[in-house]
C-alpha cells in the first residue's frame, strides 16, 4: 500500500533534515570534478584515459559543470573514475510539511479574499478573527488535495 502524502512528507523531512547543514556549502570555484582531480594530483589526460575519452572531453565536462549543464550520468561516470560517489539530493529550504501548509494557507486566503470582497459589497464583512478561522479551516481541507499547487483557487 503506498504511503499517504502526509506520511511521505514526514519520512522525507526526517531523512533530509540531516542535510540542512550542507545548504550553505559552496561548490568549489572551478567545480567538483576539477577540485577532486587536482586534489588527487590527476591530470586531465589521466582522467580522460580512465574514462576512455579525449582530454578535450574532460575540459568540456568541467566547463559544463561550471555552467550547470553537465548530465548526471556523466557526473556519475566521472565520480566513479575519481573513486568517488555521486550524491544527488534535493534539500528543501524549509520542511516539506511547512511548504504544504504555507501553500494551503496562501491558496485559502486568495479564495476567501474574493468571497470577502463580495461580502463587503453586501455589507456582510466578517471580523478579522472569523476570517482567520475560515482561512485556517479551508487551508486544512486543502492539504493533500489535488490542485493545491495549481494557480486555480478553491
Amino acid at each position: 500500500m503506498p504511503l499517504s502524502s502526509a506520511s511521505a512528507r514526514r519520512n522525507l523531512d526526517s531523512r533530509l533534515q540531516r542535510l540542512q547543514p550542507l545548504l550553505g556549502e559552496p561548490r568549489p570555484h572551478r567545480g567538483w570534478v576539477r577540485a577532486i582531480r587536482d586534489a588527487l594530483g590527476m591530470s586531465g589526460s589521466e582522467l580522460a584515459n580512465k574514462l576512455g575519452v579525449t582530454q578535450s572531453t574532460i575540459v568540456d565536462i568541467e566547463t559544463s559543470e561550471l555552467h550547470d549543464r553537465v548530465q548526471l550520468g556523466t557526473l556519475r561516470r566521472v565520480a566513479n573514475a575519481l573513486d568517488c560517489e555521486l550524491v544527488y539530493f534535493f534539500v528543501p529550504r524549509s520542511s516539506l510539511e511547512e511548504s504544504v501548509t504555507n501553500q494551503a494557507h496562501q491558496k485559502a486566503a486568495r479564495h476567501l479574499d474574493r468571497v470577502a470582497h463580495h461580502s463587503r459589497l453586501e455589507n456582510q464583512e466578517l471580523s478579522a478573527v472569523a476570517a482567520a478561522s475560515q482561512v485556517e479551516r479551508l487551508a486544512e481541507s486543502l492539504i493533500d488535495r489535488r490542485g493545491l499547487w495549481s494557480d486555480a483557487d478553491g
